[in-house]
């Protein structure tokens, strides 16, 4: 699938925080209670200044332990070793369902073309509002899902994008699915919609049920909506079962997307999905852009998925 060239819509969603505004809660809650404060530490300068608020104080600042950080930076050195010798940017998000923990990587800015795995939301908005309407899916609404899933069928997709709303229905049931950073694609161009790793990783949660801590989440998705999702996403094509199926050790639930951007001819390639490794589960979901070929995007992808369970499994 190809697109032309599109206006970038804005995006909107959730700011991190400034390492000074988590000094300024530390300044402010030691110079209060004259006594023990713990905050996390957000970056080596932040910490710096912690401890002169606590000598200042007469006060004890101690920052608290953070092994999402710590998985982070491991994360983002094995993310980056894999990587060494491909071209263009790529991003990672993972979670090991068993016990919630999850860690995330981005290069370039962390927003990239979705491409097929669009796919997924698509079904969900669809899903959504048949459940808003209390009805399943019709025959020809689950003859197009299954095509578009399992045989990234495109004219299929078409039917299901005007079907939802367009980017309008994609918005909107994203916005009850917890993405806060993907925005749907201008007019037909589905495929250019916009989105991050960590909002295919909240995508991931909702179909397959995952909270943030490991356990069963509540997801906006009912239970046959998820399995439904499940069920076709376990059965793509064999020659589309590339990619985060690379990092398990059996059969991998995914999406793959694939698209050669007309205006440069590089590709982006992604892949999204649950995969088992030694009886643990993992929800990953690998973006990238800028490969030269497709075949280089798909080595980099499965790469860097093998290396992000990896990365996350050492947490033990």
């Amino acid at each position: 699938m190809s697109h032309g060239t599109r206006r970038r819509r804005e995006r909107t969603g959730r700011r991190r925080p400034l390492v000074h505004a988590a000094v300024a809660s530390a300044v402010l809650l030691a110079a209060t209670a004259g006594t023990t404060v713990y905050v996390k530490a957000q970056a080596h300068d932040a910490t710096a200044l912690v401890s002169k608020v606590a000598a200042a104080t007469g006060g004890s600042v101690t920052p608290s332990p953070s092994p999402t950080v710590d998985r982070d930076d491991r994360l983002a050195e094995a993310v980056r070793s894999a990587a060494d010798g491909h071209d263009g940017d790529v991003s990672v998000a993972v979670l090991d369902v068993t016990d919630g923990a999850s860690a995330t990587y981005a290069s370039g800015d962390g927003t990239y073309d979705t491409a097929s795995i669009v796919k997924v939301d698509v079904l969900a908005a669809l899903l959504l509002q048949a459940q808003d309407d209390g009805r399943t899916l019709t025959a020809q609404e689950k003859t197009y899902a299954t095509a578009m899933i399992e045989k990234s069928d495109n004219a299929a997709t078409t039917a299901l994008w005007d079907a939802i709303g367009t980017a309008d229905g994609l918005d909107a049931a994203n916005e009850r699915l917890g993405l806060t950073s993907t925005t749907g694609g201008d007019g037909p161009l589905w495929g250019l919609t916009q989105t991050t790793a960590d909002d295919q990783l909240a995508l991931l949660k909702q179909v397959f049920g995952v909270g943030d801590t490991g356990d069963t989440g509540d997801s906006a998705l009912s239970a046959a909506s998820q399995a439904y999702v499940q069920e076709l996403m376990g059965n793509v094509e064999s020659d589309q079962a590339w990619g985060v199926s690379a990092a398990g050790s059996a059969g991998a639930e995914l999406k793959n997307g694939w698209l050669q951007r007309s205006t440069t001819g590089l590709w982006d390639i992604n892949s999204v999905g649950r995969v088992s490794v030694d009886g643990k589960q993992y929800l990953v979901a690998v973006l990238s852009n800028g490969q030269v070929t497709k075949d280089a995007g798909i080595s980099l992808v499965e790469d860097v998925a093998k290396a992000a369970v990896q990365a996350l499994s050492d947490d033990g």
